[in-house]
């Protein structure tokens, strides 16, 4: 059976949300809702915090959580978990990202993405999404895919552009990325790419640099908490969050 680890990506400096993987919900900080859910996952076999300040790292060791200190330059969370994944010497055959400010994650969800990557192992990158109604909101990256399944755009605009036909559910882009070791060395080896740049969507890069990806349609629902109004949805949803109550 393959090895995998997940890896989640976190950091203090948040332009729209200041400190954001330390703000609580129920007594827990965002982050280590996540870790505990990561944990949670069947097909994990191990879940590091990356992180790049010592406050994080702190309320990390204090709730046991297992975690590495990262470098503060990088340009995304998908460079961090680069950094991490080399500091850890031991190898895995997929490396899993799990976005710090997603603390509603369903581990469900994390085991159908490596199940997936392991039916599709000639994939570079597995990029789950979620069918949605359309959401004027630009922090929903939506996914464009050709008839195989592989992404083959990304975009917080609202595209395809209706022209002849409406358009009734869109792909949104869920923050549990799984990656092959090889690909992530690949993406980190590279410079910020033109699309990338423009767009602020890290897996531009991927494309760009003609890493294969693909998708898989996942069911329920997810968010990650970008601004105030995310978090303070969150405290309401986790009045009745069945997950929080087994751990």
């Amino acid at each position: 059976r393959s090895k995998v680890i997940g890896l989640i990506p976190t950091r203090l400096g948040s332009k729209r949300l200041p400190s954001k993987p330390l703000l609580e919900i129920r007594s827990f900080p965002l982050v280590i809702h996540t870790y505990k859910r990561a944990m949670m996952s069947k097909l994990l076999d191990d879940v590091v915090i990356c992180c790049d300040d010592k406050k994080i790292y702190d309320v990390a060791k204090k709730f046991n959580a297992k975690v590495i200190l990262t470098s503060k330059k990088h340009a995304n969370g998908t460079e961090r978990i680069n950094e991490a994944y080399k500091k850890i010497k031991k190898k895995y055959d997929l490396v899993v990202d799990i976005q710090g400010d997603e603390p509603l994650i369903n581990p469900k969800h994390i085991d159908e993405v490596v199940d997936f990557h392991r039916k599709n192992a000639d994939m570079d990158i597995i990029l789950p999404h979620l069918k949605i109604k359309y959401a004027d909101n630009t922090n929903i990256v939506k996914l464009i895919t050709n008839l195989k399944d592989e992404v083959i755009y990304l975009s917080r605009s609202k595209i395809p552009l209706e022209f002849k036909e409406k358009i009734e559910t869109y792909k949104k882009h869920l923050s549990i990325i799984s990656f092959k070791p090889k690909a992530l060395k690949k993406f980190s080896s590279f410079k910020k790419t033109t699309l990338e740049k423009i767009e602020d969507i890290e897996l531009l890069r991927a494309i760009e640099i003609g890493l294969k990806i693909k998708t898989i349609r996942l069911k329920g629902d997810s968010f990650s908490i970008d601004v105030l109004d995310d978090f303070k949805k969150a405290l309401n949803v986790f009045k009745s969050d069945k997950i929080f109550n087994k751990y």
